[in-house]
């Protein structure tokens, strides 16, 4: 396919003069600015293992950046490797160029981690870093462009670079094994943005209990004790529910 813009080098060696045509360079090593290591297209299209022919295609279809330019040379980076690599490992699992080309969009403009983490890290839970394939093998075909939004919007996930973060191992593992079980992630996410509605009120009526009735108390050594009240108060509505379903 041809290129719209200034050609691009397909073997070239290291970082030439701006007025040097990309086309006359022979293959050569990477160039180094600034901590950083970047690529011509041939040697970047080698280490991710596909042609130049793909690599532009992918840029056309927008699956990656756009390079870094200097006069009529272009320069890849790490980050366009892990994408292609990423592309690559997804597309072996069944996803379709199209769904990708969505992800990356997704991805590109999710939540940032500082965002999603907000005023801190999780006193009591474990972020989690993913690669994009990593999520694609814990939600198979769920892992969808509409479901990683979802996520995002809903504060389960954050981007940083070329990896997610989750906010909660915990959250985690439990959405994967809900899907596992069968149950769509879509239905898992809805339940969770619900369940976090009622989070947010049980955490303000503990929080008024306890600085009304213990404001000098150490909130960590409490903290557990309201935990407790809550897992066991669910326990017992479940009980409750599922004893009124098997009896209906």
């Amino acid at each position: 396919m041809a290129e719209a813009d200034a050609p691009e080098n397909t073997a070239g060696p290291a970082h030439q003069p701006e007025n040097h045509p990309e086309h006359q360079n022979t293959h050569g090593p990477a160039h180094r600015t600034e901590c950083r290591t970047e690529y011509r297209m041939a040697e970047l299209a080698g280490l991710a293992g596909i042609t130049v022919r793909t690599l532009r295609f992918y840029r056309e279809r927008k699956l990656i950046p756009p390079p870094r330019r200097e006069g009529r040379i272009a320069w890849y980076d790490d980050h366009h490797l892990a994408r292609l690599r990423t592309i690559s490992a997804l597309l072996e699992r069944g996803h379709t160029l199209n769904g990708i080309a969505e992800l990356a969009e997704a991805f590109d403009n999710g939540r940032d981690v500082a965002d999603l983490l907000g005023l801190g890290a999780p006193t009591e839970e474990t972020p989690v870093r993913l690669t994009p394939e990593e999520l694609a093998d814990r939600f198979g075909p769920d892992a969808t462009p509409e479901n990683l939004a979802a996520s995002m919007d809903l504060g389960y996930l954050g981007t940083d670079g070329e990896q997610i973060v989750h906010i909660s191992r915990g959250l985690l593992d439990a959405s994967a094994a809900l899907v596992q079980e069968g149950i769509p992630l879509s239905a898992v996410l809805a339940a969770g943005r619900r369940v976090r509605d009622h989070a947010d009120a049980l955490a303000e009526i503990f929080t008024d209990v306890l600085l009304t009735h213990a404001p000098q108390a150490d909130p960590t050594r409490l903290r557990p004790l309201a935990r407790r009240v809550v897992e066991a108060e669910l326990s017992l509505a479940m009980d409750r529910q599922l004893g009124r379903w098997r009896t209906s």
